[in-house]
This record gives C-alpha cells, structure tokens and sequence, in this order.
C-alpha cells in the first residue's frame, strides 16, 4: 500500500473514533436520557413544599405534570391539617380524589408527597391504590418538616407491589434545589 493512502486511512480512522467519543461525551452530559420513556410526574402539596420539587422534575425530564387534588381540600391552618393527617392514618383513610388521574400510558411515574405522620398523604395513598401500577417504575418524592422520609417509600412499594419503585429523593420543606434533583434523577436506573 502506498504511504498516502495509510496516512488518509488513518486520518478517517481518527476523525471516526473522534466522531464516537465525542457521541459518548454528548450522551454523558444531556441532563437526563429518558427520550424513549414516557414519563408523568404526580404529586400532591399543601404548602406547595413538593409542588416546587415536582416542577423542577419536570422541567429536567420534560414529563407530564399531574396535581393529586382532594375531592374535600384540607384547612389551611397547620393544627387543623395535622390533627386531620393524624386521624387519617389511625383510621387507614383513602381521601377521595377530585381526579384519580391515570397512569396507564406511562413507563415512570414520578410520585411526590409530603410526609404526614411518617407516610405519605392520604391523598397520594389514594391515588395509588386507584391505579395499576403493575410493571411501571415509581420514582418517589417527598418534602418533610424535620422527620425525614420515614417510612413514605417502603409504604410505596406497599401499595403497588407490581411496581419498581427506585430510590426516593428527600428534601426538607423548601430546601431542594435543581443541581440536587438533576442528580438524583442521573443516578436513578430505569
């Protein structure tokens, strides 16, 4: 073979594996690959503590936003809203929704709540035990005033056993900021 034409295969050959890795790179840096997943984000919040986490989650994977409204709205006054939190899991209640939503037609539901008395709302208890969560990917999301996640996600995985339900991120009421949630989403394996 003649000098040229190794020099210019050679040439192709590195302007091919540049082309390669700088795909790589590229992949490596978008924000969240999801592109073949349809996503919804579900989520339900009194203080709004959760509504703000649930709008960064969807301005990162581009997913559907859902609201989870009670069919009776909760008082805005604080004692009245935790005495009610508290009778509601003592008596195992599912508040009726205004709107059950469905998840039929996504792959990952990303589920937010704020913690009440160690769980989640009621009315985010409600919502999934009103869907088939059978072989969907629940990516769970909570706000708390102090206690932490508790036992919110496990009580997840409780009422949709069928579901994957992956690490939940856990910010305390209006902490959570953006670069938190992009990486908690990056390192979830869908």
């Amino acid at each position: 073979m003649n000098k040229k034409l190794i020099i210019s295969i050679l040439g192709l050959v590195v302007i091919l594996c540049s082309l390669g890795i700088y795909k790589v790179l590229a992949d490596q840096n978008k924000e969240v690959y999801m592109d073949d997943k349809k996503i919804l984000i579900a989520y339900f919040s009194h203080s709004d503590n959760t509504k703000a986490v649930a709008e960064k989650i969807q301005d990162i994977t581009g997913g559907d936003l859902f609201e989870i409204k009670p069919q009776k709205p909760y008082p805005r006054e604080y004692n009245a809203v935790v005495e009610i939190g508290k009778q509601e899991k003592e008596n195992n209640v599912f508040p009726e929704l205004a709107d059950n939503g469905n998840v039929e037609n996504y792959d990952i539901v990303f589920i937010g709540t704020p913690v009440w008395w160690y769980t989640m709302a009621g009315p985010v208890k409600t919502f999934i035990a009103n869907n088939n969560f059978d072989g969907k990917i629940i990516a769970p999301f909570c706000t708390h005033g102090g206690g932490g996640a508790s036992a919110t996600y496990t009580d997840m995985q409780k009422l949709a056993p069928n579901a994957t339900v992956t690490e939940g991120f856990t910010s305390y009421e209006h902490s959570a900021k953006t670069e938190d949630v992009k990486k908690w989403i990056s390192g979830l394996k869908f």
